[in-house]
């Protein structure tokens, strides 16, 4: 059996010891290449250290990677585009485990292309389009183009908007096997299920029903992806243990991993030991974490669980005025006082609640009640501590998220895989660039459940990145959030150059992915 040249050549790279100058088989092989990137420092996205090698890529696929020592005398024509990486670090293309952001307003989602997203996971917290045929969704999010790809979860709060359910705290069995039947169904189409336990409805929701629908999660061989019910330091053992009872039943995955008020590194180990200890118990969980000690979310975070609607919240602002006034002050202050919630809505935008509260001569508590209300702002919320958070994020097990979207007032939307490369590797040393890229690469993937995608490796979807780790930048800021990341050169979508110098490409080349 003859050995054909590109298998001696991946032997040869194996054991690091290159290629034999033969020539190159792809132009025998293909009437033509759409792609070859020559000269690139390839990190393949599994940890190892960067190999020399170019990349050729025919249709949306890698067919080769090493040295392709094309010797046809017809090469120029027969390449469609090529890319001189010139000793650029090549990598796959990030997934980002938990985003926002509706595709059909802004399907370019540059914001996540510009920092070197080619993949991203919507209908986070319990929320995903609130439409009877998820099917017909997807197709028209196809049709009318996506800049990065696309995994969708569905959302177990939307789930019970469809079902009927709505706010009931104990659904009857009729409306429970509905939601389990919608469930089932949207599960052939989306990754898994998000749960938002902290919002409406979700929170309304008891063991006996998360516990039904994690089993048809696992069922389906799907993930539960969890906005868990409370972050605060003092309840995080419980909201973990609630995953993890589910975990019995399905992969369970931590969104946005924090401990609101926690401290220091030690208090750090010992979430991570929770979830160790639950690996090693044969549930499987893992967690994601983003680069920044601020949450953003709607301002009804802060409020009781007696006035977070609109419709609680009337009645509250009359009946309970004084007991709601009592409650925010604590709540607020607890979580480091108004000056650590930046607003970010109009015409608050920019604004501390202190600084709106001086403006108005008006205490905070009595500007969230009589100004803004539940529903009447977004913010980011200086809750974090950042050696915590750092050490959270150096766990091998846990991968990276923005949980940003184009327009929201955090720099985590713009910022977060640049501040990974150049903060937490090349300035702090948190992780190798290696494992950084393996973080937001394969490990990303193998967490949601992807096999065709980061890794560059011949046989793969052709996601890829072209950059100079010394050169990248998360430009974005608290007062500034939504500057675009500089520094990756090229990014390619499916074979595509989708952004090349800080420009757009002519096209949307993203997928809508199924599982």
């Amino acid at each position: 059996m003859t050995i054909r040249p590109i298998v001696i050549c991946l032997l040869g790279l194996l054991l690091l010891g290159g290629c034999a100058k033969t020539p190159s088989p792809f132009l025998a092989e293909y009437a033509s290449i759409d792609l070859l990137i020559e000269n690139g420092l390839v990190l393949d996205g599994l940890g190892g250290a960067a190999q020399a090698a170019d990349i050729v890529v025919v249709g949306d696929k890698i067919v080769f990677v090493g040295d392709a020592q094309f010797t046809d005398s017809n090469f120029d024509t027969r390449v469609n585009k090529r890319i001189d990486a010139n000793g650029r670090t090549i990598t796959p293309g990030f997934i980002d485990l938990h985003a926002h952001g509706n595709p059909l307003a802004t399907p370019e989602f540059e914001n996540f292309l510009a920092m070197g997203v080619t993949t991203i996971a919507l209908g986070q917290d319990g929320s995903s389009p609130e439409v009877t045929d998820l099917a017909a969704w997807m197709d028209q999010v196809a049709s009318n183009g996506i800049g990065p790809n696309l995994v969708m979860f569905v959302g177990h709060g939307t789930l019970r908007a469809l079902s009927g359910i709505g706010r009931v705290q104990v659904p009857g069995p009729d409306d429970l096997e509905r939601m389990l039947e919608i469930l089932d169904t949207s599960l052939k189409l989306a990754f898994g299920m998000s749960t938002g336990l902290e919002y409406n409805p979700g929170l309304n929701a008891q063991r006996q029903e998360l516990l039904a629908l994690a089993k048809v999660v696992g069922r389906n061989d799907r993930m539960i992806m969890s906005h868990m019910r409370n972050e605060d330091d003092d309840q995080l053992e419980n909201s973990i243990a609630e995953l993890l009872d589910q975990g019995r039943h399905a992969r369970v995955h931590v969104s946005h991993l924090k401990s609101v008020f926690g401290k220091g590194a030690q208090r750090a180990q010992e979430i991570l030991g929770i979830l160790a200890s639950a690996r090693k118990s044969g549930i499987e969980v893992t967690a994601g974490v983003y680069p920044y000690n601020a949450s953003y979310t709607a301002i009804d975070i802060v409020f009781p669980v007696w006035a977070k609607t609109v419709e609680q919240f009337e009645v509250a602002k009359v009946q309970r005025r004084d007991e709601l006034a009592e409650y925010l002050r604590n709540r607020v202050n607890r979580r480091n006082g108004p000056e650590a919630t930046l607003l970010g809505t109009e015409p608050y935008t920019g604004m501390t609640l202190a600084e709106l509260a001086d403006k108005l001569e008006t205490p905070f508590e009595d500007v969230l009640i009589d100004v803004i209300g539940p529903a009447g702002a977004k913010g980011a919320y200086f809750v974090m501590n950042d050696e915590l958070q750092t050490r959270l994020m150096a766990d091998p097990l846990v991968g990276i998220c923005s949980d940003g979207d184009p327009t929201g007032f955090h720099p985590r939307g713009h910022g977060t895989f640049a501040k990974i490369i150049e903060r937490y590797v090349m300035r702090d040393k948190v992780f190798t660039l290696p494992e950084a890229v393996h973080k937001m690469t394969s490990f990303a993937a193998g967490i949601l459940g992807i096999t065709d995608r980061g890794v560059v490796r011949e046989g793969m979807i052709a996601d890829l990145l072209i950059f100079d780790p010394a050169r990248v930048h998360a430009t974005a800021t608290y007062p500034d959030p939504l500057q675009l990341a500089t520094g990756f050169d090229v990014v390619i979508i499916n074979g595509k150059v989708a952004r090349e110098n800080n420009q757009l490409a002519d096209g949307l080349f993203g997928s809508v992915l199924h599982p």
